[in-house]
């Protein structure tokens, strides 16, 4: 039942932000009492805090899995982003705007988790593209793997870049080929070119 209960919670927190869902719109939305969830969350933060990590260790083993399939560091990076994009959706709430106003300390933890998981995976993915030629050879990888992550956080700042300016999924394209033009090769540029020709299709 616990698993159940994080399983409903993170996908209604998912469509309709943290600060929205009360536990009597998870109990009426799961046909249950609120005491049933009570006798495995003691407060709302808790079931925030363990919906949250539940997500963030799925989509952590998700990215593993893509990392593991070894493919051409660019699509890999398009691969990651079409994952997480269809699990995290693109919600005019903003979810994760309104974890760090109302839980703070849930949002900092979350942001460590990510950035731990994150750094390894960005650092692998630039030295295996050094490797083949299609990155520039000169990077400096702790310094590109640094500003990838701060640029990933920085567009899921709604102060920075509101819903009603940016679409989530086209700011995430535009993200990412800033990023990928940025450190390229003539050779990488071609792969670009095609994955981004091919997605407008």
């Amino acid at each position: 039942m616990r698993e159940t209960i994080i399983q409903k919670a993170t996908e209604m927190f998912l469509n309709l932000g943290f600060k929205s869902i009360t536990m009597d719109d998870l109990a009426h939305e799961m046909g249950i009492s609120k005491k049933t969830i009570y006798s495995h969350f003691k407060n709302k933060t808790e079931l925030v805090e363990e919906s949250t990590m539940t997500m963030c260790d799925f989509i952590t083993c998700g990215i593993d899995n893509i990392v593991e399939l070894k493919k051409n560091p660019i699509e890999e990076l398009y691969e990651i982003k079409r994952f997480v994009m269809v699990h995290l959706k693109d919600e005019k709430s903003s979810p994760l705007y309104q974890l760090q106003k109302y839980y703070p300390k849930i949002h900092a933890t979350l942001k460590e988790r990510q950035y731990s998981s994150m750094h390894g995976c960005v650092i692998e993915n630039v030295k295996r593209g050094m490797q083949m030629g299609i990155y520039r050879d000169n990077l400096n990888v702790e310094f590109v793997s640094r500003i990838y992550f701060s640029g990933v956080m920085s567009i899921k700042d709604n102060n920075l870049f509101p819903t009603k300016i940016f679409n989530k999924v086209e700011l995430l394209d535009y993200y990412l080929e800033y990023h990928l033009r940025g450190i390229v090769t003539p050779k990488g540029r071609q792969i670009l070119n095609s994955i981004i020709n091919s997605n407008q299709e």
